[in-house]
């Protein structure tokens, strides 16, 4: 079933940006920007963590969980290990929240309007597979170059 394919790819990459976080040695580069990267790796891991849990857990899994999404780009220096909790928590819900989506769900209309048109809950939670995959990218980038 899709639902277990989505579960695989959103639960692989939410690993691997727990990993990534980790992997900086000098915990305040996880905040530091240089010249033209405009996003440091924590508003990036923020930005994630407020994605999956806005447009799965609030909208489909009805967590209840209010966006902030300017905070997701002007936070700084939240330590470490509160990111990687809040990453824990969004694997948590995004398994709770898909185990619950039939086949049928996934053909209807996604609940709110996101781009131009309207789509179907599978084409979004494609489309948030590769959102999160395009920000993992620039968080190793990141580490890479910074730290």
């Amino acid at each position: 079933m899709l639902t277990e394919t989505l579960k695989l790819l959103f639960e692989r990459d939410l690993k691997k940006l727990r990993d990534e976080i980790e992997a900086y040695k000098t915990e305040k580069n996880i905040w530091q920007v240089e010249k033209n990267i405009k996003n440091s790796a924590g508003n990036l891991c923020l930005h994630i963590i407020g994605n999956l849990n806005w447009f799965i857990g609030a909208q489909l899994g009805a967590t209840g969980y209010i966006r902030h999404r300017e905070l997701e780009f002007s936070s700084t220096n939240i330590p470490k290990n509160d990111l990687l909790l809040e990453i824990d928590k969004t694997r948590s819900v995004l398994d709770n929240t898909l185990d619950k989506i039939t086949a049928s769900q996934l053909e209807l209309e996604y609940p709110i309007l996101v781009f131009d048109k309207k789509t179907t809950t599978y084409y979004f939670l494609i489309h948030l597979t590769t959102h999160l995959a395009y920000h993992l990218g620039q968080i190793n980038y990141h580490r890479r170059l910074i730290d």
